[in-house]
């Protein structure tokens, strides 16, 4: 991969000429949030362009009053009004709806995290690509939905993609990218989730509060329900497949519970690299926060004497069919991942609402990718039509498991 796809202390300041304009899509989210959190240890190296939030007013003029940017956006209109009133006399421009927060990408920030959770972050994200901005992708869906797509317009606006994941920015930082040729395989480390050893009937009956409840990692929730289906790791192969140009076939997962090495390169001559580090999403986040430095960074520090056992083991695809359903969507191409990611966020919703059971989540993804013919996806548009009819037919499908409870 080359470059352009690519405890409370005082912290040394990141090596900067000077201040790095950072604009944060999704800001009131867990990445978001993080993201603020090492920028307020770093006040003289960043100045902030834009912030936005989905629903959270109270956050977002929080985050606004402290980081002062010149733009706050609140993607739901409704909640302008009270935006309004919360940031009155501070002298930044207030802005609301999902046109906006395109228009904040668009601002001319250096330095762009693209942090909003599901395909709402697909347009923003396009739009900081398209003006060639440094983007912290953080967006999954983003890559899943229009990886082509997206890949192609980095390389024609000479933008740079830098993976805020914590796999594939384990997988950035050990890639040898002059040497693409000598990388045998991909290995993406999983946890398992709350679920890993767990029977078919306990999954049968879990509660969202008992799904959320990840071992490792503070998350917001659909990631967390991802992180328990593992379709988590479904998305990031799809992922990784347009981040480092390898196809599916060498991608591999591999659970590892105790969430130490975040993710492997294999090399052609039997060497396998890894990056390691305490499950802080900081750390990710700071490395593309810094790039092509580095910051300082408040995670704790991994001590190899504590750790003392790593284990692994293969995924189990019949109790977590969904990273199944994942590499069944990316060999069949086109709309497929788009009707992937679609269907698994209705039915996560759906979930998260008690609408319907834990297992029902992949069994209305797999039956959606069974009904639903997304075409080649190969635009926006093309892109659009296939979410809503996926959505459309995952409704459909929640709406008949929800009355037959």
């Amino acid at each position: 991969m080359s470059t352009r796809t690519a405890r409370d202390a005082v912290l040394k300041p990141v090596p900067s000429a000077a201040p790095r304009s950072v604009t944060i899509l999704g800001s009131t989210g867990s990445v978001g949030r993080n993201t603020v959190d090492l920028i307020r240890r770093h006040p003289a190296a960043y100045r902030i362009e834009a912030l936005t939030g989905s629903d959270n007013v109270a956050l977002l003029a929080e985050q606004a009053r402290l980081l002062k940017p010149k733009l706050a956006v609140v993607a739901n209109p409704a909640r302008y009004a009270e935006l309004k009133e919360a940031l009155a006399g501070t002298g930044t421009e207030l802005a609301a709806g999902p046109e906006a927060v395109t228009e904040a990408a668009q601002r001319p920030a250096e330095w762009v995290m693209a942090s909003i959770v599901g395909a709402a972050g697909l347009k923003p994200t396009l739009a900081a690509v398209r003006r060639g901005a440094v983007i912290g992708l953080a967006n999954k869906e983003t890559l899943v939905c229009a990886g082509a797509l997206m890949m192609g317009e980095v390389k024609r606006h000479k933008a740079t993609l830098l993976p805020v994941d914590s796999e594939h920015s384990a997988i950035f930082q050990v890639f040898e990218t002059e040497r693409r040729e000598a990388v045998d395989r991909i290995i993406l480390t999983a946890s398992g989730g709350p679920f890993r050893t767990v029977s078919h009937e306990v999954m049968k009956n879990a509660t969202p509060a008992q799904a959320v409840k990840h071992p490792n990692w503070s998350m917001g929730a659909k990631i967390s329900i991802d992180s328990a289906t593992m379709m988590n790791k479904g998305l990031e192969i799809i992922e990784a497949q347009h981040l480092f140009s390898m196809p599916e076939n060498r991608i591999d997962v591999l659970v590892h519970p105790q969430s130490v090495i975040h993710s492997m390169v294999s090399y052609v001559d039997g060497s396998v690299l890894a990056q390691l580090g305490t499950p802080d999403m900081r750390t990710p986040i700071a490395v593309a926060l810094a790039w092509p430095k580095r910051m300082g960074c408040p995670s704790e520090r991994l001590d190899f004497a504590k750790v003392s056992t790593l284990t692994f083991e293969a995924p189990d695809e019949i109790r977590f069919p969904a990273l199944r359903l994942a590499r069944q969507a990316l060999r069949t191409g086109g709309g497929a991942p788009v009707v992937l990611n679609a269907a698994n966020e209705v039915a996560v919703q759906a979930f998260l609402d008690g609408r319907i059971a834990f297992l029902d989540i992949a069994a209305i993804v797999e039956s959606c990718l069974d009904r639903v013919n997304a075409g080649a996806a190969a635009d926006l548009e093309e892109v659009a039509v296939a979410d809503q009819s996926s959505r459309a037919e995952a409704r459909r499908q929640v709406e008949s498991r929800s009355a037959a409870r």
